[in-house]
């Protein structure tokens, strides 16, 4: 019975993971529960992910890069490097391989934030669509992060289901060696077929690629409307016709975001709004739209005002909000025109839509308030800071504090939970960060779900289920060996991980490689490294991973891109790990 329950409750965890009704924090939430209540775990177990070493661990990584991010060390020379690439392929070079050094020991998310906005900057300047260099941004940043056992959350959390089932945790370079080959691999297939099987999308002007020409416009006030003496405010124009005023041109002054000025005859708006909300408003009020009226970038910019994209990346906490909600027009100084989501426009009723990971919102706003939103954690902005400086103060005690964690676990001089944690406590006291940026530098989201889902990998184990799943695989594949299973491990894996969290892959199936080496009577690793690299490595899909929804949007891709490039990589992989997984971590050592 309790092999029944656990198995339905992965089933509902899965469906929920994949269609994304509730966020995947909330599904690890309702996963925990479940299992208490249903008694599968104690009321002890039940919570003990909250305080695992692996979940520690990942929160106290989030600080640390953090720390790295905000004396720039990281943008300063992701600038010199990267802005220094003079061919598209010199540029693709330096992109991974500056992504794949730094992945192993940044977290990879903020890793991409950082580097996206100069990876733009450098394509732009040398006439290189973004689609050329995206992908393998993405793909360098989860290839680089197998690298080590901090370079991503799902090698800590293997590490730990491994040392808790009694098969030993992974030292902090045990990864490094079959790292180092499929990082190698992935800039060979990009440098040879993956480069042709990149599409090639040249990106437009911001107006154009968002098709904002066709409702937004200028209406003149005439002399007999009715809106003379009204402010935007009364006018109810937002609420009645889901029309916002942008600005008001009076002869030769302009008036940002009014909402409370007197609208006069002759006063040009500049109005955002569908065209048949537009003419409705156009002949119930008395004004007529200007027939000159052409937008452009630098019509909407102007000397005063900007035009920027800003992307919201995974760990934002705008996720799930509404502008409205947010408040966002006041939070930020700043309009969203439109919102670029996995390919489509958002246009309509965008202060009641809800937004996600990924989304790229068209922004206008004064160019003094543009600058202080590269400074909010909750929006990356797609084009690089003009001051990107190095903090010579802080950077050098930035890195060694992260080199001195790493040494430390290395050596085994202290675990790797109590290593970071001390390289925590050095950044607040040397201030590379303010006690605020501790916690705003973590995603919460990351340490629910992973508290949530290690309570699951103990049922699994516990009730039996996860041996149930090893029988029923070894009636299919026979029994051919561990090397069969190796690959049919891996290959479970790298499908699962394409629709759900590779967390929560990693959990489900650690318990089942565990369960199948003690039935194969043989060392477990070489089933667990399997596990790791597939769920650490997510390439079909641009849901599958982070940073693929980071780069989603910026880079003007399909999803079918993801699955035409990122397929042949995963059967490389996969190659690849069958080949040197039994030669550095032998079945029977």
């Amino acid at each position: 019975m309790d092999i029944l329950i656990v198995l339905l409750i992965v089933a509902a965890a899965m469906l929920l993971f994949a269609t994304e009704v509730l966020s995947m924090d909330v599904v690890a939430i309702i996963i925990l529960c479940a299992l208490a209540v249903a008694g599968l775990v104690t009321p002890e177990e039940a919570v003990s992910g909250f305080s695992n070493p692996a979940t520690i661990t990942v929160a106290a990584m989030f600080v640390l890069s953090a720390g790295l991010n905000s004396t720039g060390a990281l943008a300063a020379v992701g600038q010199r490097l990267i802005l220094h690439g003079k061919s598209e392929t010199s540029l693709l070079i330096l992109v991974m391989l500056l992504t794949a050094l730094v992945s192993p020991f940044i977290n990879n998310t903020a890793a991409v934030a950082v580097l996206l906005p100069l990876v733009l900057s450098a394509a732009a300047s040398r006439k290189i669509p973004n689609s050329k260099l995206l992908i393998p941004l993405s793909f360098a940043s989860q290839f680089g992060g197998v690298c080590t056992l901090i370079g991503t959350s799902t090698n800590l959390l293997v590490s730990s289901i491994s040392e808790q089932s009694g098969h030993g945790s992974f030292g902090m370079f045990d990864f490094t060696k079959l790292g180092l080959v499929m990082v190698a691999a992935g800039l060979v297939y990009f440098l040879t077929v993956g480069r042709w099987l990149l599409p090639s999308r040249r990106e437009g002007e911001l107006v154009a690629t968002y098709g904002l020409g066709e409702y937004i416009t200028e209406l003149r006030v005439l002399p007999n409307s009715r809106l003379i003496g009204k402010t935007v405010i009364d006018a109810q124009l937002g609420e009645s016709h889901d029309i916002t005023v942008l600005e008001i041109l009076r002869g030769d002054h302009k008036i940002w975001s009014p909402l409370y000025d007197p609208l006069h005859a002759g006063d040009i708006l500049l109005v955002r709004g569908f065209v048949k909300d537009l003419f409705k408003l156009k002949n119930s009020v008395g004004l007529e739209i200007e027939p000159q009226f052409k937008l452009q970038d630098k019509r909407l910019g102007g000397e005063d005002m900007e035009l920027v994209e800003a992307l919201v990346p995974p760990r934002s906490t705008l996720i799930g909000r509404t502008l409205r909600g947010l408040d966002f027009h006041w939070r930020y100084k700043a309009i969203v025109l439109a919102i670029h989501r996995r390919g489509q426009v958002l246009r309509k009723k965008l202060v009641e839509t809800r937004l996600r990971p990924g989304d790229a919102l068209l922004l206008l706003g004064r160019k003094k308030e543009v600058e202080p939103l590269r400074r909010d954690a909750n929006l990356v902005l797609l084009e690089p800071r003009r001051d990107v400086t190095l903090n010579r103060r802080k950077a050098p005690l930035a890195l060694l504090i992260v080199v001195l964690v790493v040494v430390m676990a290395a050596l085994k001089i202290l675990p790797i939970a109590a290593a970071a944690l001390i390289g925590c406590v050095a950044m607040v006291l040397t201030r590379c960060l303010r006690p605020d940026d501790v916690y705003r530098s973590v995603d919460w989201r990351v340490i629910v779900l992973l508290a949530g889902v290690i309570p699951l990998g103990l049922a699994l184990e516990k009730s039996g289920a996860a041996h149930l799943v090893v029988t029923q695989v070894l009636s299919l594949v026979g029994d051919s060996g561990p090397m069969v299973m190796l690959v049919t491990l891996y290959i479970m894996t790298a499908v699962l991980t394409e629709f759900i969290s590779n967390n929560a892959a990693a959990v489900l199936l650690a318990p089942v490689a565990i369960s199948a080496a003690d039935t194969l009577g043989v060392d477990a690793k070489p089933f667990l490294i399997a596990v790791t690299f597939a769920a650490s490595t997510s390439f079909a899909t641009p849901v599958g991973y982070q940073t693929n929804t980071m780069v989603y949007t910026a880079g003007g891709y399909k999803f079918t891109d993801f699955l035409k490039v990122g397929l042949p990589l995963i059967v490389i992989f996969c190659v690849l790990s069958t080949i040197f997984i039994p030669r550095f971590w032998p079945f029977h050592p």
